[in-house]
């Protein structure tokens, strides 16, 4: 005996309105659908203000005061702004901000070239695009735990193949070629680790821009004899930049917090010179144990990311509406 799924849901729910009791379904009844709304979404917006409104609150406390997280029985003492004058004024704080605009300056310039490139390529739907497609995104894929310790063994001088690689290619010994262990390249390291790890994030967002160009503005372009340089520079480019410039707003968000992967390759040596802003964010938080300056520092780096990502966020609509 066949029975549809309409039926099945029309009883489930006759049966569900008999059991309702009667004051119940009267004030269900009497509610709009607007507040039935609310009423469904409410325990998620309580869960989500719980977990990301109350810790922002809570480090604004704090950032104006002495506490230390392992004093936690010792007297609070408000401090006013003592500690955000200290951060703002602090040589090593300045120095690590500067790093992490060199990583996120470099690691955002190669990434949307190399991912608009590898994403104008594969629109092309060339033979066997799709089984490319796949390869090129496994190691946006790949935990970062796993990326850093597999590029950690491939920069090893000894036995690591980037460094016989660059051995070979420009006859320079191995034993010379520390990625991780020399000033200069240390940086370098990094930056070349994260665009091969994020790319194909970038490429994905592209290629979703170019698929979006419809095909009679090219067809329309060709009747006016326009050459394929023409149509890149007057149509590829300015309809997809509102996707490269969200890829850029993306990554540059998530490059500003790196710290997984500086802290897998170098832990922010040589010295001090790949020591990111998260990183001194941590140290100050869980090896000075300076909980009120690193809440302060938090929210300096929460202010000057979401200032910058919103004045982004207005030139980016300014080109959506061109």
């Amino acid at each position: 005996m066949n029975i549809s799924h309409s039926t099945i849901v029309a009883k489930a729910a006759d049966v569900t309105a008999r059991a309702t009791p009667v004051s119940v379904a009267r004030r269900v009844s009497s509610l709009s659908d607007r507040t039935i709304a609310w009423l469904f979404i409410a325990p998620a917006i309580s869960l989500l203000l719980a977990i990301n409104i109350f810790p922002l609150i809570w480090a604004i406390y704090l950032s104006f005061t002495n506490y230390r997280a392992n004093r936690p029985n010792a007297p609070v003492q408000g401090v006013g702004l003592s500690n955000y004058q200290r951060v703002l004024t602090d040589p090593d704080i300045w120095q690590a901000m500067q790093t992490t605009a060199h990583f996120v300056f470099w690691t955002i310039v190669l990434q949307t070239v190399i991912g608009f490139t590898l994403a104008y390529l594969i629109d092309r739907k060339f033979r066997g695009h799709a089984f490319w497609t796949t390869i090129i995104l496994i190691p946006m894929m790949l935990s970062p735990a796993v990326v850093g310790n597999f590029w950690r063994f491939l920069y090893e001088p000894q036995i690591g193949l980037f460094a016989y690689a660059v051995s070979w290619l420009s006859g320079i010994p191995t034993s010379d070629i520390r990625m991780l262990g020399d000033v200069s390249l240390a940086p370098w390291a990094i930056i070349i680790v994260d665009t091969w790890m994020w790319t194909p994030y970038v490429m994905l967002i592209c290629l979703a821009g170019l698929r979006s160009i419809p095909d009679y503005i090219y067809e329309a372009a060709e009747v006016d004899r326009a050459s394929a340089w023409r149509q890149f520079w007057s149509i590829t480019v300015p309809m997809a930049l509102p996707f490269i410039m969200l890829a850029v707003l993306f990554r540059g968000i998530e490059n500003f917090k790196m710290f997984d992967m500086v802290t897998l390759l170098t832990g922010g040596g040589p010295g001090s010179v790949t020591e990111v802003a998260s990183i001194t964010l941590k140290r100050a938080a869980f090896e000075s144990w300076a909980t009120g300056r690193a809440s302060a520092f938090a929210i300096v780096l929460f202010v000057a990311v979401f200032g910058l990502a919103n004045i982004y966020v207005k030139a980016l609509n300014k080109v959506k509406q061109r």
